[in-house]
């Protein structure tokens, strides 16, 4: 059962909450229709952003950057110092329910080191200037005044950008906000926008091209982003995964025991690769089958032994099959009912501090289930968000508002925590029946779903076979 603390955090957030939110939303709407032409109304919500932060070491360079704004001045370090200030503000609401959560949970955690100022610009830094032109002028037009033209300015800039190794995350991100103005032109014509993510979107991609964005893989030579190997015993709590038409992700959630008989900490260990639209369901995981000591844990319900497996101070294992054997069977109830209690849970990197991106593991038991298949608690109701279920595991809608245990991730979405389910118990007569997400890792054991399977062909290894014939041509 979730901790006494949990219930009262369900029923509000920290102070200030709302107002900080209403002050990213004012520049978010100011992007909507962009900067260059801004309102009176526009105009004082980004001069109260800059009020807000007028006893902060931004203060000074915000108010200069905002001022510069409303008279018509807009330049790239205004729009970076204001893309600073917003990260900074959703930094601070995503500390503030993240302390709230820890503190209710009992859970201790890691500290974030201090970075040393990043390198100079290499000779590839014009390809990042060129970014940051295409993002400018994204918000001095505006989200409603983006056509064809202005996404297809920046398709020969993130060609460059992904054929440079140092540079492959800021054009990752350029490359998916790309497509997806893309998807939506003519933007002016939608009647509703994403503002919120295409906001998220924009500010982190002005600050990764910027000269204080880490563009580059994590170096050995900065403390915050050094890489540390790992031994000892990971057990597994359960598996999020995320598909899309290109590309699917297995992040795995887990506790390390550490062989050095350290203190128990929460890691995650992510694989993925890409896909085509025509595989979907239980044939993604064979996508993954470079992993196979992974999938067989996620499958068998297994520990695993890792020994000097990579991980970053963020708590993400750089997952290397070669360093990692079967272990013994490992129930993740039971290891959560036993070890999430006393876990020291990762810090959080800089650029990462932001509300929609936590997702803490806990352990829910003795709820009853309302008929809007929320988790009632007692003294709280917990939402709980059964969309994000996977097709490719046998975890359904059904099964969650029938369970009476649940691992899954703690999330604040829409203003409001929330439950996204990993693993669920069911009691059937005297037996208990747990169903998880990455149970068919290996294949589905459904025999309804195998069937379906056989009549419909294995997508995948058809793929691979037209395309070894067009090698072979």
């Amino acid at each position: 059962m979730l901790p006494v603390q949990l219930t009262r955090l369900l029923d509000g957030g920290p102070a200030g909450l709302d107002e900080a939110l209403e002050l990213v939303t004012g520049l978010d709407e100011a992007l909507v229709t962009g900067l260059a032409r801004l309102s009176e109304e526009r105009a004082a919500a980004l001069t109260a952003l800059a009020d807000a932060f007028a006893l902060t070491p931004l203060g000074e360079a915000l108010a200069e950057a905002t001022a510069g704004i409303t008279s018509g001045l807009v330049t790239e370090e205004s729009l970076t110092t204001l893309a600073g200030g917003r990260a900074a503000l959703l930094g601070a609401v995503h500390d503030a329910l993240l302390a709230d959560l820890d503190e209710a949970l009992g859970r201790e955690r890691d500290t974030w080191q201090a970075a040393p100022a990043p390198a100079p610009a290499t000779e590839s830094g014009n390809l990042l200037g060129a970014a940051r032109s295409w993002l400018c002028e994204l918000a001095i037009t505006g989200w409603r005044g983006v056509d064809h033209g202005l996404v297809s300015a920046a398709d020969q800039v993130i060609e460059a950008l992904l054929a440079v190794p140092e540079h492959r995350r800021p054009a990752v991100l350029l490359d998916g906000l790309a497509a997806e103005l893309r998807a939506s032109c003519p933007v002016g014509t939608m009647e509703r926008l994403p503002v919120r993510r295409w906001a998220d979107l924009w500010t982190r991609a002005l600050l990764l091209t910027g000269a204080g964005g880490r563009t580059g893989e994590p170096a050995q030579t900065d403390p915050a982003r050094e890489l540390r190997e790992l031994s000892g015993r990971l057990l597994i709590l359960g598996v999020d995964v995320h598909e899309h038409s290109t590309a699917v992700q297995a992040q795995v959630h887990g506790v390390l025991e550490p062989s050095d008989g350290g203190q128990a900490r929460l890691v995650r260990a992510t694989v993925a690769a890409a896909k085509v639209d025509t595989i979907s369901g239980p044939a993604v995981w064979k996508l993954l089958h470079r992993h196979p000591v992974l999938l067989g844990a996620l499958a068998g319900r297994r520990g695993l032994e890792i020994t000097g497996m990579p991980v970053l101070a963020s708590g993400d294992l750089l997952w290397d099959d070669g360093r990692a054997r079967a272990g013994e069977p490992a129930d993740p109830f039971a290891v959560a009912r036993l070890r999430l209690g006393g876990v020291l849970a990762p810090a959080v990197p800089p650029l990462d501090r932001h509300p929609v991106g936590i997702a803490e593991p806990v352990l829910v038991e003795d709820y009853k289930v309302t008929a809007e298949g929320s988790f009632d608690l007692g003294d709280a109701v917990l939402a709980v968000d059964t969309g994000l279920l996977p097709a490719c595991g046998p975890l359904t809608p059904k099964m969650v508002a029938a369970s009476s245990a649940c691992v899954g991730l703690v999330r604040w979405d829409d203003g409001r925590w929330l439950l996204q389910p990993l693993a669920v118990q069911t009691k059937v007569k005297r037996d208990t029946l747990g169903a998880h997400t990455g149970d068919w890792a290996l294949g589905p054991t459904d025999p309804k779903v195998v069937k379906a399977e056989a009549r419909t062909g294995d997508a995948v290894t058809i793929l691979r076979e037209r395309a070894g014939r067009l090698l072979r041509r």
